[in-house]
């Protein structure tokens, strides 16, 4: 098993450090040409608009499409925002970047940096329905607006809030599980990855 992890910019070290300690070899992808070996891709949280452009600057959309359309691909948090195919309070005729989730996200929804928390979720898709709840770091985060078709929302805020959603092999967080210590995030992606779709 050979996950990438995006490393145009953004907290793209932490997801390989948790990787490598889970035994899966990390990859840090800076060239369209390091996905063909893949069997996942990670698109890290940092600033979106940077990695977006960085994307195009380095003619990534192409192969990040394709790569979406069999491989599994996981956005956090700017990752997210990346991935979506529907940006809330865009600039009139500004396109999202790759758009391949059926999803509408909105930037920033839960104030600055200054406003970052941490919540614990109880997810039960991981681990099986365990109960252990999963300690979700936020940062300058994103909010899912609205999932369609084959997208569905997976992680809910104690108010309700939508913040990780799955559609088939792809997965988005509106968190950072890098930052964390709880590594069941990270398991859970794998297990796309291992997956036929």
């Amino acid at each position: 098993m050979k996950i990438g992890v995006l490393a145009l910019q953004g907290a793209f070290i932490e997801h390989v450090q948790i990787l490598k300690k889970i035994g899966v070899e990390a990859v840090e992808v800076r060239l369209p040409e390091e996905l063909i070996p893949l069997d996942g891709l990670i698109i890290p949280g940092g600033e979106s608009t940077t990695i977006s452009k960085l994307i195009y600057i380095y003619d990534f959309v192409g192969p990040l499409r394709e790569f979406a359309e069999k491989k599994p691909l996981w956005g956090t948090c700017a990752g997210m925002i990346v991935m979506a195919g529907e940006i809330a309070g865009e600039i009139a005729g500004e396109s999202p970047c790759l758009a391949v989730m059926d999803i509408s996200v909105e930037r920033n929804a839960f104030g600055r940096q200054v406003d970052s928390f941490e919540e614990n979720l109880f997810i039960p898709e991981l681990n099986h329905g365990s109960s252990e709840p999963f300690p979700a770091i936020f940062i300058r985060a994103p909010r899912l607006i609205e999932a369609r078709n084959e997208a569905r929302i997976m992680v809910r805020l104690k108010d309700g809030t939508a913040v990780g959603a799955v559609q088939k092999n792809l997965l988005v967080t509106a968190f950072h599980p890098e930052l964390s210590k709880d590594d069941r995030f990270h398991r859970f992606f794998l297990n796309l990855a291992k997956a036929k779709f």
